[in-house]
């Protein structure tokens, strides 16, 4: 079935994101009936000021956090299994707590994130969900005792903040997230590897005869980008084999030239684009010192 594909997807994918910034624990077993969490957060003990790059989902990573996430819409009997994973877990650390003689703190004890990406309002009446005023729609808290909230993933306004939840959606919603992700700068730190992510979810994906209509129209959605980032990342091959080996030829050159160069001259070589390489190329018939190559790059630095 597709599902458990997009669960390992979901499993990877948060502890991609989530790593950075303290533990996290991928279908951590709960005591009693054999149960697994999804993924098991514990922020580092030193909170990480990068975490709101991670917009909404870095709110949920603040606090010791259980995040459960749904391909499909979650069902009552499943919001109440998530339920029973949380008091089965506080039980766990009071019966720690009370062995090593110390009280149990309310921060220690995880918050859970149900994530799913369509809920009834029929269904979120029914445990008497509320939304805060300082956070965003889309986010339905139980009462304050169970320390649980249902996240609406087709509720989420589209904003940054909620990109990294709305991967986590299914038809048109995803399907924006997805480009938006791929809209992101190339140094962003998490585009590359979640487009990875994303691309292996394709593949999987690709090889199971029995897609769903939001599966299928997911992996052709996914397919021109697959494409062209593969073409990129060939010609980029190309471009970075290009430009070391202009290296090489320029530190022979240079060295038959006006002898050895040190180190940090060599650095600030291979730090040129493939143009300056080409014009220091040019210049170098005309050293005759060391000092000559100096000036030279620091002309380039103007």
């Amino acid at each position: 079935m597709t599902r458990f594909i997009h669960d390992k997807f979901a499993k990877d994918y948060l502890e991609e994101l989530l790593k950075d910034y303290g533990e996290v624990k991928a279908s951590e077993k709960v005591s009693g009936e054999i149960k697994e969490i999804d993924v098991f957060f514990t922020p580092a003990k030193q909170q990480n000021s990068n975490l709101q790059i991670l917009g909404l989902l870095g709110r949920f990573a603040e606090n010791p956090a259980i995040i459960e996430p749904f391909r499909n819409p979650a069902s009552t009997d499943e919001i109440c299994d998530c339920i029973l994973k949380l008091l089965e877990v506080k039980a766990s650390l009071r019966r720690e707590a009370k062995a090593n003689k110390t009280k149990l703190q309310d921060s220690e004890i995880p918050k859970l994130w149900i994530l799913t990406p369509t809920v009834s309002e029929t269904r979120l009446s029914s445990f008497g969900t509320v939304q805060k005023s300082d956070w965003l729609s889309g986010v339905h808290f139980l009462p304050d005792a169970l320390r649980t909230a249902i996240v609406a993933i087709h509720q989420l306004p589209q904003t940054p903040e909620t990109l990294w939840l709305r991967l986590l959606c299914r038809g048109n919603v995803q399907s924006q997230a997805i480009i938006e992700l791929q809209a992101l700068p190339l140094n962003h730190p998490y585009q590359k590897a979640t487009l990875e992510l994303v691309y292996n979810l394709r593949e999987n994906l690709r090889i199971n005869q029995e897609l769903s209509a939001d599966d299928r129209e997911l992996v052709m959605r996914l397919e021109p980008l697959y494409q062209r980032d593969r073409e990129q990342a060939k010609q980029e091959g190309k471009q970075e084999g290009r430009r070391e080996g202009e290296q090489d030829l320029i530190l022979r050159l240079l060295n038959r030239r006006i002898g050895e160069i040190n180190q940090s001259l060599i650095d600030r070589i291979q730090e040129l684009s493939i143009e300056q390489l080409e014009n220091l190329g040019e210049s170098l018939l005309d050293f005759s010192t060391i000092a000559d190559l100096e000036t030279w790059l620091n002309q380039q630095q103007r």
